[in-house]
């Protein structure tokens, strides 16, 4: 089955924490799974913030090769619901500070950690996708081909974010991209996924308040596009 990259995009922008499984040093041969918040970069690759004394971190450095699998959040059924398998190799990563800022927005309580001085981000550099839409309806998606996807690099991000905070100042705004937009209303983190592509900051002004027209949380509750 051909999997829109948009799918992949959509649901690895949804979730907000993940399953990341290493090689274990521990016990050579298996696997080691850990359950981490992570945030997508501008090009949807996972960041992470972990401690350098962590057990996966000792397992990443023996070996980066590695495997993260995100679901639908809240689903009740979860043979019927989306979830996505990203497969590649997790490295150290130099922070700036706009991809601070960036991880900052949507996980403000990460700034004790990063006061502790021990922890360092990281970032999963995807080799493939795998997405299970749903019962019969699954798919590989290279890394190649998500490559293509439209990209906002971080600096006009964080200007058109501005812009939707003056606009719609109820919701805490984290994220902005082509295919949608994250933010937090009423405590919770949701997704406003646009039915097709923005390739300019006019484009995705116009897409977030067209989703914003239904509300929020009914918008919300559609979950992922078909």
């Amino acid at each position: 089955m051909k999997i829109p990259p948009s799918h992949v995009i959509d649901l690895l922008h949804t979730a907000a924490h993940g399953a990341l499984a290493s090689h274990s040093l521990h016990l050579p041969g298996y696997p080691f799974a850990t359950l981490l918040p992570f945030v997508p970069d501008a090009q949807h690759r996972p960041l992470f913030l972990i401690s350098r004394l962590a057990e996966h971190t000792r397992n990443l450095a023996a070996d980066p090769r590695a495997s993260l699998l995100v679901a639908e959040p809240d689903a009740t059924d979860v043979l019927s619901s989306a979830r996505l398998t990203v497969v590649g190799e997790v490295q150290p990563v130099g922070a700036d500070a706009i991809m601070t800022e960036r991880y900052l927005r949507y996980y403000p309580e990460a700034a004790d950690y990063l006061a502790l001085g021990d922890f360092a981000f990281y970032r999963l550099e995807p080799l493939a996708w795998r997405l299970i839409a749903g019962f019969g309806r699954m798919g590989w998606i290279e890394d190649n081909e998500l490559g293509q996807a439209e990209v906002l690099v971080a600096e006009q991000e964080a200007v058109e974010l501005s812009a939707l905070a003056s606009r719609f100042p109820d919701a805490r705004w984290l994220g902005l991209d082509a295919y949608g937009a994250d933010l937090e209303y009423r405590g919770q983190r949701q997704r406003l996924s646009f039915p097709a592509p923005a390739a300019n900051a006019e484009a995705r002004q116009q897409a977030v308040a067209e989703a914003l027209v239904t509300g929020l949380d009914a918008h919300a509750a559609q979950g992922p596009r078909e």
